[in-house]
Order: structure tokens, then C-alpha cells, then sequence
């Protein structure tokens, strides 16, 4: 099971989702941003940090590197996708993902750890979880802030395609607590904290991160995700490992 990891100028994190996936099991492939070959990856991971330096918009240009117009593509037609903290905020404005990441409330960098309760398990990236469950990890971002207009947040609502939501209020006061969300087939999430930081007790604040790796692991192996996924993928299918 290959795993495609992205690295742009100004990416951070790319090293962490590596680590994360190998100790799920899985092959880490490097994928980078100025080459269109994915490498014949089963899945990507959008990770984070500061794309090309976050200049004009967090995302914005990253959205158009190579890499991101064959993952693009590529995501519609089935391959899984995770963007996380910056990686969200390329799938939102890559067009993958609805909705836009903005500075947080009060204008601060916002580092610590938060709680965060799986609302969806019906998608490649969080099946490994419960629904309800509480997850323990990093939230490092100064643009992570989730907006949206009040019909596409009835509409994320109604569909079920919020995957994750701040247990408390969301510090950096993203709408409705939103932590992560998922495009209509599941195959797409972007998640704003960072569950690769949270793969480990030992350096993290939980191992409950991994969970996320475990999924689209299990979700590729069990139902042939990278190719096609009929709608509905049944829940509680990984556990994670750690």
C-alpha cells in the first residue's frame, strides 16, 4: 500500500506524514510539487506548513502546482486525498473541498493540543474511529479558521460531511467547531489539526492520530478505494496501530 506524500517549497510536515505512515504500515512515497507523476501512489497526503511561503492566499499557489492538477484529477476519478493544515487549505483552494480557511479569530498563531470528536466515520480517512469518539492532537496554524457560507454549512451538515469537530469551541473560531470535512464521495478530507504529530505517545501528545493513516489503509485494502468506492464505506474497519 503506497502512500504519496507532497513536498512544496515551504512544507513542513512532509516528514512527520512519512513517519506517521510507515509506523501505520503503509509505504511512504515522496511525490514532488513540480512533478505531475504520482508515482502509482494508492492514496496522497496534502501535508502542512507554508507553501510557497503562504503568499497571496495560504493554498492559493500550491493549488496549481503539477502535482496538484494530475491529484486533482486523479481524486475525481477515486484516489484518496487528505490535506492537513496547509494541505486543507490547497484542497479548498484547489476546488476539492468546499468552503475557505481564513486567519483565526483574534488573529494569533494558535499552538496546542485539542480534543476533537469524529463525527463521520463514512469516508477513507476516519473509518478506523467511532462515531463520537475523542481524539487527542496538535492544532499549529495561523490561518485555520473554517468558513463557509450558511448553505454550504447546512448542506456539510445535512450530507454528513463534517468528519471532525473541535470538542470545545474551536480556538481559532472556525464555523460551527469545524475541524475537517469530506467531499461528497468520502474520498477527499482535508483536517485542519494535525493527527501525524499524534502517531506516538512518546512525542506526541496521544497516539490517536494513526487512526487516520490506519483507515485509508484498510479502506484501500478491503474495498478497492484508490480505483472506485461505491458510496457508503462501512465504518469501524481499522484499528489503529500504536
Amino acid at each position: 500500500m503506497k502512500i504519496g506524500v507532497i513536498t512544496f517549497p515551504g512544507t513542513l510536515d512532509d516528514v512527520d506524514a512519512t513517519r506517521a505512515v510507515r509506523l501505520a504500515g503503509g509505504e511512504a512515497v515522496p511525490l514532488w510539487h513540480a512533478d505531475a507523476e504520482l508515482r502509482g501512489v494508492d492514496a496522497v497526503i496534502v501535508p502542512g506548513g507554508f507553501s510557497y511561503g503562504d503568499y497571496l492566499r495560504a493554498g492559493a499557489i500550491a493549488a496549481h502546482a503539477p502535482v496538484m492538477r494530475t491529484v486533482v484529477d486523479s481524486a475525481r476519478r477515486g484516489l484518496p486525498v487528505l490535506g492537513i493544515c496547509n494541505g486543507f487549505q490547497i484542497l479548498c483552494e484547489a476546488g476539492l473541498l468546499p468552503g475557505a480557511l481564513t486567519r483565526n479569530a483574534g488573529l494569533r498563531f494558535i499552538c496546542r493540543d485539542v480534543w476533537l470528536r469524529v463525527e463521520n466515520t463514512a469516508n477513507a480517512w476516519a473509518c478506523a474511529y467511532t462515531p463520537g469518539q475523542e481524539i487527542l492532537v496538535p492544532l499549529k496554524s495561523g490561518e485555520g479558521r473554517y468558513v463557509a457560507d450558511e448553505h454550504t454549512l447546512d448542506e456539510l451538515d445535512a450530507e454528513n460531511r463534517v468528519v471532525f469537530r473541535y470538542r470545545d469551541p474551536a480556538p481559532n473560531g472556525a464555523f460551527r467547531d469545524i475541524a475537517g470535512v469530506c467531499s461528497a464521495d468520502g474520498r477527499v478530507v482535508g483536517l485542519m489539526p494535525h493527527p501525524e504529530h499524534a502517531v506516538d505517545a512518546t512525542t506526541g501528545p496521544s497516539a490517536d492520530g494513526l487512526g487516520v493513516i490506519a483507515s485509508v489503509l484498510t479502506s484501500v485494502l478491503t474495498t478497492g478505494l484508490s480505483s472506485g468506492l461505491a458510496p457508503g464505506l462501512s465504518s469501524g474497519l481499522a484499528t489503529p496501530a500504536g
